[in-house]
């Protein structure tokens, strides 16, 4: 998890599992990897999201909406967008998201509200230096397979100024709430999705927590790539988080 604690790496060590022995891919293997999935998932991946969530995941992304503190008309662009849950409340709320994805299932499989859609490596975006207001993303820090150069990006495209909020997983404070956390997203969300959708993407992706920085790690990432007042959010008893930071400003940044 992304957590207030010190040490642990941006990738997974070689050699940690998923699906009885298989090593988590590293690198391009990874990227290849979250991108067929994706795709495989996209057309039932509201379904399965609302159901392994009970709804809270349409909260959470209301929360992290609300984070980012912004003025009427904002340019946000939303990565990892998905089926356009982000981008569509952006819409409603007179904001102007642009959406990037990897999968080009998700893309096709999007309801944006009419947001325009592009697909894209997150760490190689297509968007000219400080032209967005803000960037939010919704579960996808885990998937990127090169979380440096994703950051750095982000502080690239974004304003001096502009806000960020990145909304993942968690892992609950309380020892009651996070095993039963933990039976229902390792044991419970995995049937679920071999009976509505794939069955190895989600085995897979409640693994993919590993992938996940703590939060003293992804933070240092953020300062080093520009941004200051970062901070850790726990929603719902932390089954969700949220980091927002801020694009520093002033000569040079």
């Amino acid at each position: 998890m992304i957590k207030a604690t010190k040490g642990a790496p941006a990738e997974p060590p070689q050699g940690t599992c998923i699906d009885g022995g298989s090593p988590l891919p590293q690198g391009k293997a990874k990227q290849d990897l979250v991108r067929s999935m994706f795709d495989s998932i996209a057309p039932h991946y509201d379904l399965v999201n609302f159901l392994m969530t009970f709804g809270l995941d349409t909260l959470w992304r209301r929360r992290t909406i609300k984070m980012l503190q912004l003025s009427p008309g904002s340019v946000v662009l939303d990565i990892g967008c998905g089926t356009g849950d982000l981008a569509r409340n952006l819409r409603r709320r007179g904001h102007m998201p642009v959406g990037i994805d990897l999968s080009l299932g998700m893309l096709r499989a999007a309801r944006s509200g009419g947001a325009p859609l592009l697909q894209a490596d997150a760490a190689q975006l297509p968007v000219p230096a400080r032209a967005v207001d803000a960037v939010v993303s919704g579960f996808a820090v885990r998937n990127f397979a090169d979380l440096i150069g994703v950051t750095n990006e982000l502080g690239r495209v974004l304003r001096p100024g502009g806000r960020l909020a990145l909304l993942e997983v968690g892992e609950p404070r309380s020892r009651l709430l996070r095993l039963g956390h933990r039976v229902w997203f390792a044991h419970v969300v995995p049937r679920l999705g071999a009976l509505l959708s794939d069955r190895a993407a989600y085995r897979y992706l409640p693994r993919s927590v590993a992938y996940l920085p703590t939060f003293a790690a992804f933070a240092g990432l953020l300062r080093d790539a520009g941004f200051t007042e970062v901070a850790h959010h726990r929603l719902s008893g932390g089954i969700a988080q949220c980091v927002t930071a801020t694009r520093s400003g002033g000569a040079g940044s």
